[in-house]
């Protein structure tokens, strides 16, 4: 094989390795490349948790619940916003529960907050536990969207609220290099519509999907009914 083609071969295919652990990392972080992953999300998706939980008032006494919950760094921002409340977090990435309980480490020993391993798809907690529900650049992923909205729904006591909060949503400005990551990390990308229809279909009232179109963010609330 000529060199300049042998050079080739070994530049794609460590592209291709590189590529493939980046998108196994995004989706579910795990050992020393992992917690770069987590550190880099924790520092990254500050702006737009604070934007998107902006469109819900946090009473200081709620129970709330973040689903895919990362290096802890929203379950902090919830934990501050409820002073006498109790946050829960849960991811189905080991690393990423080792992380977020770092993370929480003060609050958790406060008996404030608790982080388990757990799936969107089961989650470990009585019907109608929590007030809110918070989920910030995770429902890309979720195994079956429709189901795991459902089962949201279970666990949010009546009036309780569901908060989906998103970097990027399908039909923002600039949106085919989105649509291409989103095809290779084989994530559900959804319209504004999408996410209406999403909460609506799925048990939730009183729904809005606000988006900003400058930044290209999404953020939609639903309301279990009373």
């Amino acid at each position: 094989m000529p060199p300049s083609i042998l050079r080739s071969l070994v530049v794609w295919v460590s592209t291709a390795i590189v590529m493939a652990v980046i998108l196994q990392q995004c989706r579910k972080p795990s050992r020393g490349v992992g917690r770069l992953f987590l550190w880099l999300m924790n520092r990254s998706h500050g702006s737009v948790t604070a934007w998107g939980l902006a469109h819900v008032a946090i009473p200081p006494e709620a129970t709330i619940l973040d689903v895919g919950c990362g290096g802890g760094r929203t379950v902090a921002r919830l934990a501050h916003a409820a002073p006498q409340g109790r946050v829960y977090g849960v991811d189905y990435s080991a690393e990423s529960v080792a992380i977020a309980r770092q993370t929480n480490a003060d609050a958790i020993a406060q008996g404030r907050v608790t982080i388990e391993q757990a799936s969107v798809s089961h989650l470990p907690f009585p019907n109608a536990t929590f007030d809110l529900v918070t989920a910030v650049e995770t429902h890309y992923y979720w195994p079956d969207l429709a189901a795991d909205v459902r089962e949201i729904g279970r666990v949010l006591g009546p009036g309780g609220q569901l908060v989906l909060i998103a970097e990027t949503y399908r039909g923002r400005s600039f949106d085919l290099p989105f649509r291409l990551s989103m095809a290779l990390l084989r994530a559900q990308y959804l319209t504004a519509p999408a996410h209406d229809a999403l909460l609506t279909e799925n048990g939730f009232v009183d729904v809005v999907v606000d988006t900003d179109p400058a930044k290209g963010w999404l953020c939609a609330v639903g309301r279990r009914p009373v």
